[in-house]
């Protein structure tokens, strides 16, 4: 049986980004709202992340599959279009948060030690301090999951090598990815003591694994042919990692409720997919990285602000004072994307194309993942 033709545009994933940076936002910003209480959805609001995870391999599967599997894939030209995608924005927020430390300091403003451990310093440039390389969580710390991304961007080639061996079975595919998942999770929590899906610098690496397999072979079965009745899917996946989060349920179920809602929205088309596919939907699809890139340093100087004018000591803010703070991130976000993020990326490609790099595979203007989903690889 041959795959069916899927439409490139998948406009409704997209928009989920945003959704799942909104949730790793009300996450970090929450402890500084002043109630007393945090639903039990908002306290596990670090499984955005795991969205973005299952997303990256799904989308990158969406994009670079086929090229990998018939031989046409370029693997020089996939990692400098990672690099172009994350690179500048991460650069851009390390300095910031090297300034604000600084400037802290300087002002006598009480900010955590590590935020500007120096020794973690090789390791953020490098991408690699979410591989336990990195001596503390320093600088801007959801920056973590981006050298976790950058891991499954060089092992892609293995991952692709696998899917495509199942691109005929996507069902066994997806039963072994979540057979991965779920051994992975117990095995490493019964290990370490504490859930994989809570790991940041020291297993941020392996953390990924098991999410990026598992968005692998759930594009297997879109490729086979997108589910019909994707919107009941979406909806189920949806509803169901709402209740597993609220319910305080085991995290690996709402991972898999998750890879079930981005399975069920990928087969939906553009039509059909309503106000995820509006044009606004994507822009905040597309912003949804900055959101998440520049949550750390907008909480940090928008909170310590807010709490000197409002007189707020241990920096809990009342209600509409923290809904402005948390405001401003998306502002901040789409400056970062519009002024930095898209700029530097499209100059990193045009300097790609004049030195002969737009190779098959690699994220040309035709194939590019960011005018597919422009996954964050992320999330966040």
């Amino acid at each position: 049986m041959n795959p069916v033709q899927t439409p490139p545009d998948l406009r409704a994933l997209t928009t989920l980004r945003f959704l799942a940076a909104a949730w790793v936002v009300l996450y970090t910003a929450w402890p500084h709202l002043a109630v007393d209480v945090a639903p039990t959805a908002v306290t596990r609001g670090y499984l955005g992340v795991e969205v973005f995870f299952v997303l990256s391999g799904f989308i990158l599967s969406h994009v670079y599959l086929a090229a990998a599997g018939e031989g046409r894939f370029s693997y020089k030209g996939f990692l400098w279009a990672r690099v172009a995608r994350v690179y500048p924005l991460h650069l851009l927020t390390l300095a910031g948060m090297v300034v604000l430390g600084l400037g802290a300091g300087a002002v006598g403003v009480a900010v955590d030690a590590s935020l500007t451990d120096w020794r973690s310093l090789p390791a953020q440039l490098t991408l690699t301090h979410a591989w336990g390389l990195a001596p503390s969580s320093a600088f801007n710390h959801p920056s973590w999951s981006i050298s976790a991304e950058w891991f499954a961007y060089l092992a892609f080639p293995a991952f692709a090598f696998v899917a495509w061996r199942l691109r005929a079975r996507p069902l066994l595919a997806a039963g072994l990815a979540a057979a991965l998942a779920l051994g992975l999770y117990a095995a490493f929590e019964r290990l370490a003591g504490f859930q994989l899906t809570e790991a940041t610098f020291r297993w941020g690496a392996l953390r990924i694994v098991p999410c990026f397999a598992l968005g692998c072979a759930l594009y297997l079965i879109h490729r086979r042919a997108p589910v019909r009745h994707g919107g009941w899917l979406a909806l189920a996946g949806g509803l169901g990692a709402l209740a597993s989060a609220s319910l305080g349920l085991w995290d690996p179920i709402v991972v898999l409720c998750g890879g079930a809602l981005i399975l069920g929205l990928a087969g939906l088309d553009n039509a059909r997919a309503g106000v995820l596919a509006s044009p606004f939907g994507v822009w905040l699809g597309e912003i949804s990285y900055a959101v998440y890139m520049v949550c750390a340093p907008v909480l940090l100087v928008g909170v310590n602000l807010a709490a000197r004018f409002t007189d707020a000591p241990d920096k809990r803010l009342h209600i509409i004072v923290w809904l402005a703070v948390v405001t401003l991130i998306p502002l901040v976000a789409a400056a970062a994307y519009h002024l930095v993020e898209r700029p530097a990326r499209q100059a990193l490609r045009r300097f790609a194309d004049r030195n002969g790099s737009g190779q098959p595979g690699s994220a040309t203007q035709a194939d590019s993942p960011e005018r597919v989903l422009q996954p964050q690889e992320t999330i966040v």
